[in-house]
Formats: structure tokens, sequence, C-alpha cells
């Protein structure tokens, strides 16, 4: 049995369509939506509607950690844009989800990121994708348990919720042979973006369930340039997956 496992696609939907090319199934562990590109300053939903001089600015202010004034810009862009924020934002997100979701193999097995927007999810995932949160499901012979989101951040993405919620859909998938998440646990060397020269936020609950169940895999994205790519905690292989948007390249999980 061959898997590919990909995250953080942010609006990579060529590369998707081929990410299940030789596997039996495909995993996303989520970050479908591209909002605003910190490679290429060009590219997402912020520079479509505000410009890259201005995406430049946000990054900036972002980068150094400046959260208040990046806020303070975004809502002086909006203003200035006069247009309703969220009908702006829902109808480029649908137009990302359209596209993506039709790039799905079947079957395609996926979880939410951090960035997506969860209630719109059922009225883009076509019959053999099963869209799966806090939830298992058995692939020839192994248990995978999938929990989907973030925690809370200043950077206020869509769908951060609180440790107590995370922890809830963590203690709910009980024992599986591979734990598959969007954000890492948090271990320092798994956290820590090298590019971004920050900690990314992890789950402590994560880390607790794999010392506690022992799974054998740990899969997971969300850190795009991590100081340690894999690790083992106990008898668990701890993998990041890897920055889908840049790499194009799928986690292959064979057995």
């Amino acid at each position: 049995m061959r898997v590919h496992v990909v995250s953080d696609v942010h609006g990579n939907a060529d590369d998707l369509a081929r990410a299940g090319d030789g596997a039996d199934a495909l995993i996303c562990l989520g970050d479908l939506v591209l909002f605003l590109d910190y490679a290429d300053h060009s590219r997402g939903i912020f520079p479509e509607l505000f410009g890259v001089e201005n995406a430049d600015r946000l990054v900036e202010l972002r980068t150094a950690r400046r959260f208040d004034e990046a806020r303070d810009l975004g809502r002086r862009l909006w203003a200035e844009l006069d247009v309703d924020r969220e009908t702006a934002i829902e109808g480029a997100v649908r137009r990302q989800y359209a596209e993506l979701f039709a790039a799905f193999p079947t079957p395609t097995y996926a979880t939410y990121g951090n960035v997506d927007i969860p209630r719109l999810w059922p009225e883009f995932a076509r019959p053999g994708t099963t869209v799966l949160d806090g939830e298992r499901v058995e692939i020839d012979g192994l248990v995978f348990g999938f929990v989907g989101g973030g925690l809370r951040t200043p950077m206020r993405t869509p769908y951060e919720i609180s440790d107590e919620e995370y922890a809830a859909k963590v203690e709910a998938l009980g024992d599986v042979d591979v734990l598959c998440s969007h954000i890492p646990p948090e271990v320092p060397d798994l956290t820590y973006d090298t590019v971004a020269r920050r900690f990314e936020r992890g789950s402590r609950a994560l880390l607790d369930a794999i010392r506690r169940t022992r799974p054998r895999y740990a899969l997971f994205g969300h850190v795009h340039q991590p100081l340690a790519r894999r690790m083992r905690i106990a008898s668990t292989e701890c993998v990041n997956v890897g920055h889908f948007a840049s790499t194009g390249r799928p986690f292959a999980l064979e057995w």
C-alpha cells in the first residue's frame, strides 16, 4: 500500500492534480487557501485586492512581529476599498476551493489547516473526498486519526481554536497507527521556522498523545521551513510532510 501525503497546498492546484500519481490514496493535511505568498508577494488573495506594494508592507510588519501595525494596515486598506470584507474574502476563497477540490484524486482523505474555512468545504468536497476532523479511518489495515486546524495566535487565521477544544479532538481519536494533523506536536525543533525566524504554535495535546499511545507515525505540516523535518519520539516517527506549495512533491508512506 502506498499513500501520498501533502500539507500547505496554498493554491498549488497544478501540482495537487498530480500528487496522487502512483499512490493508492492521497492525504491532505490542510491549508488549501493562499491568502499571501511570503516568497512571491504578487500571489494570493491579499495582493489581488490591494496590490503588491501593500503586500510587501504587510509581510514586513508580520515578519517583524508587529501584528498590531499589520492589523491597522489591513483595516485602513479595507476602508479604502469600500467593499464588504467577508464577502470579498469568501468569494476569493470559493474560487480557490473550486479549483483545488477538483484537483483531488479518488480517494482523498483531508483535514483542515489553520487558514481554511471549514464551513465551505461541504460545498466543494466531491464523492471520493472524505473530510475528517477529530475522526478516524482505516486504510488497508492501518488506523489513521485526523485533527484539523491550528491553535490561537496573534495572526488570527480563520480556523484557530482553543487548546482545550483541540485537545478534545485529539483525545477522541484514541489509539491510532498514524496520527495526522495540520500543526506539529509541541517540540522546539519541529515548530521553529528557520526562514520566518520564529516558533509556530505546536500542540502539547499531540505530544502527550504520541508519548501515551505511540502511533507508528505522526504526520503534519504548518511549519514551512522547520529546523527538523523529522525526528523520533519514543517509537513514533514524526514527519513534517513538507511545504507542498513550494515543492510540489508529496511525502510517500508505504506499508
